[in-house]
């Protein structure tokens, strides 16, 4: 696949995206669309022809038969955190770049998920039901401080991480459990089992990744497994748990709480109805995937990821993509070659052989592999004939070629 890349670029931007990342695409030449809702498979397929650059959050789905419908996709962008909702390995065979915002929203997250843990503590749901239904009902039965009770983090990247610090400043003891090595902020103890952490934590919460590995990590057994009287919060994805376990749960008192903010099937589109197993639930925070929803984070992911699909789109540069080899690119250049490729050996020699014969000059040139791919970016003081292109394109380890001016 190859593309000469002008001036001018279009871009989709779905799901409400903040008005920011309109203003950073347009400063840089590209004509954007805007929609406030997701797409279906379906309609993203009708949407994409002619468009270079998509913008999704959690809810619209990227999927192989998308990739194969848009032929001109040159990047996504994924303004969150998560990528589990974009074929990964589909995109980068087919030479599209994905992006997100790994950083941008963790102190709104964590924030949540401390409002929710002082609001269960301390019964505030109860109690704000029974007055909105006419019944004075004041008692301190059943309402603690947190201070002095174990949070237990299931996942410490960086949300759990920047949640263990602030939980403790409230005076909260936290253990953690994460499959990965990770260096335990503060007095944060590290635990070497998910049921040791359940066997002593007041409060769990799960803040784990989408990789098809955690589906289901949250069952009867594990709520079993909690202490009696503890609380449960599940900010991370809808799939890692059994909803029906834990309302049986929640009814039977042997958890006195919880706080759900994401779902295995949530609405595409504001407005559109919602139901849940756990609604209705006088001890349940329901919250609709607002997790990093605040005008701040907002802003900051509109202003990266934005930044990130213009950088690759203009300069070739994948400086934190989840998906393609990293180089870190500038825009000093008359014209610029982004190179895809299978990663096996001779590929560069190939590539410098085939400019070489074509009296094209190399001012600078950079190569990264990741994987089973390779990413080679070569700057030339000036203009690149199509036979030279061509022949770059025909190699057999090809992925994409870009021509960038």
């Amino acid at each position: 696949m190859t593309d000469r890349q002008g001036p001018t670029r279009t871009a989709l931007l779905l799901e409400n995206i903040h008005p920011l990342a309109v203003e950073v695409l347009e400063a840089s030449g590209t004509a954007v669309e805007r929609r406030m809702g997701a797409l279906t498979e379906a309609e993203l397929v009708e949407a994409l022809p002619g468009v270079q650059l998509l913008g999704i959050r959690s809810t619209t789905h990227v999927t192989e038969a998308v990739l194969d419908a848009a032929p001109d996709l040159v990047a996504i962008g994924a303004f969150c955190i998560g990528t589990n909702q974009i074929d990964l390995e589909a995109a980068a065979a087919r030479g599209v770049a994905v992006f997100n915002a790994p950083f941008s929203n963790t102190r709104s997250v964590v924030e949540l998920v401390l409002a929710e843990v002082i609001a269960l503590t301390r019964q505030l749901t109860v109690f704000d039901d029974a007055l909105h239904a006419g019944v004075w009902q004041k008692s301190a039965a059943g309402s603690h401080e947190v201070r002095g009770r174990t949070l237990g983090i299931v996942g410490y990247g960086n949300i759990g991480s920047q949640l263990s610090v602030v939980a403790e400043a409230l005076g909260m003891r936290v253990v953690f459990y994460d499959t990965a090595e990770k260096l335990a902020m503060g007095n944060a103890v590290r635990l070497s089992s998910l049921e040791e952490v359940l066997a002593l934590a007041d409060v769990v919460t799960l803040h784990v990744d989408g990789r098809a590995g955690n589906g289901g990590l949250f069952g009867a057994e594990q709520f079993a497994a909690m202490k009696p009287g503890a609380i449960f919060l599940n900010l991370s994805r809808g799939f890692v748990v059994d909803h029906g376990a834990l309302r049986d749960h929640l009814v039977s008192g042997h958890l006195s709480g919880a706080a759900v903010d994401v779902f295995l099937d949530e609405p595409r589109r504001n407005g559109d109805p919602f139901d849940s197993r756990l609604r209705g639930l006088p001890n349940v925070i329901l919250t609709p995937h607002v997790g990093g929803s605040t005008e701040e984070a907002q802003e900051d992911i509109g202003r990266f990821v934005a930044g990130k699909l213009r950088d690759f789109a203009a300069h070739g540069s994948t400086s934190l993509s989840v998906n393609m080899p990293q180089v870190i690119t500038d825009g000093g250049h008359a014209t610029r070659l982004g190179h895809l490729h299978q990663n096996v050996p001779g590929v560069l020699a190939s590539v410098n052989s085939i400019l070489a014969r074509h009296g094209v000059n190399v001012v600078g040139q950079s190569l990264t592999t990741r994987g089973q791919m390779g990413y080679v970016v070569t700057d030339v003081p000036g203009p690149v004939d199509d036979a030279a292109v061509e022949e770059l394109r025909a190699m057999p380890e090809t992925v994409r070629v870009r021509v960038l001016r």
